[in-house]
């Protein structure tokens, strides 16, 4: 046998076991604890949605899924803890539009590529935000407080959760699709930012709808449109921004599953199963629906599109509200 001939049975010999590994890593997956790192404290709306998956996946899969908060830099310092991680499924990511859209552009440096570092499992749905304003605000729609904000410019504030936060972006791709012109308001969390909308100290705020909707369906806030382009089923009267005028607006927080680039593509497909068998699950339903999250399940492929969509569309967003952090 020649030395050409040896050398190509060697490849195709070492392409087979690789191929065998992998098929056989797959067959006997899961094998032990896989671990959901969530890249924010406990608490919030990604905690809820991570748990809510983890304990049902855990039963789909016949091994338990941890889940381990790791806050830091919004998000970044979890992110990018499982973009170095090994692939080999046990150790996933709750992606979300903070981490995986806003956070590329709003840090100078991550530590992570969105599109290159991670393999897509699937979504797992969207949560709008509401924009809510004080009942003395004299605008009652989202067309009146256009009119009102062009007749005043600079002259309406608007709260968030912070700066560079989605609920600041928000209000920043509103003013800019509307023509307006608004004073953001930063504050260190949704909730400061809606204490002081309560006490009437400013008018308007782009909040959860879950922190939202109590003070709404009690009167003492008004809502004026939800963010998404569906309506919510917790505020099933309040119109989209779109449906008040303004084309393709969009600005919806979506979570999804992911795992370091790399992993072998028959357990990310066993992973993509096991999430839409728990996001078909009535508890999980009823889980997701109390917190205002709109479930979407969907392929790997279908994922990886909305990461790279999402990614170029929140950045063009942060750039252009001059917010981007060292």
């Amino acid at each position: 046998m020649s030395i050409g001939r040896k050398w190509f049975c060697l490849a195709a010999a070492m392409l087979g076991l690789g191929a065998a590994t992998e098929v056989s890593h797959a067959q006997t997956y899961p094998a032990r604890a896989i671990t959901l790192v969530i890249p924010f404290a406990p608490g919030g709306s990604t905690s809820i949605v991570g748990r809510a998956i983890a304990d049902k996946m855990s039963e789909m899969l016949g091994e338990k899924v941890v889940v381990d908060n790791r806050p830091g830099a919004g998000g970044t310092v979890g992110t990018k803890a499982v973009a170095k991680s090994d692939p080999d499924g046990y150790t996933l990511l709750l992606g979300y539009t903070g981490t995986l859209a806003i956070g590329p552009s709003l840090y100078k440096n991550p530590g992570y590529d969105p599109r290159k570092d991670f393999a897509p499992i699937g979504m797992i749905g969207n949560a709008p935000n509401s924009l809510v304003v004080h009942p003395s605000f004299p605008p009652k729609t989202v067309a009146e407080l256009i009119a009102y904000a062009k007749a005043n410019p600079d002259k309406v504030n608007f709260g968030s959760a912070g700066a560079g936060t989605a609920s600041h972006i928000t209000g920043e791709y509103f003013a800019r699709a509307a023509g307006i012109r608004l004073v953001h308001i930063p504050y260190k969390g949704t909730g400061p930012a809606l204490t002081d909308l309560l006490g009437g100290h400013i008018p308007m705020a782009f909040a959860p709808i879950p922190a939202s909707h109590a003070n709404v369906s009690a009167g003492k806030l008004r809502a004026l449109a939800v963010t998404s382009t569906t309506r919510s089923s917790l505020l099933p009267d309040v119109p989209t921004l779109m449906e008040a005028g303004l084309a393709g607006f969009d600005a919806s927080l979506y979570y999804g599953l992911v795992a370091p680039a790399g992993t072998p593509r028959p357990i990310v497909d066993q992973l993509n199963k096991a999430l839409r068998d728990a996001l078909a699950s009535n508890e999980v339903k009823k889980q997701l629906g109390n917190d205002g999250t709109e479930i979407t399940p969907g392929a790997p492929e279908d994922y990886a599109a909305f990461i790279d969509k999402d990614e170029r569309k929140w950045s063009q967003l942060v750039k252009a509200s001059g917010v981007e952090q060292e």
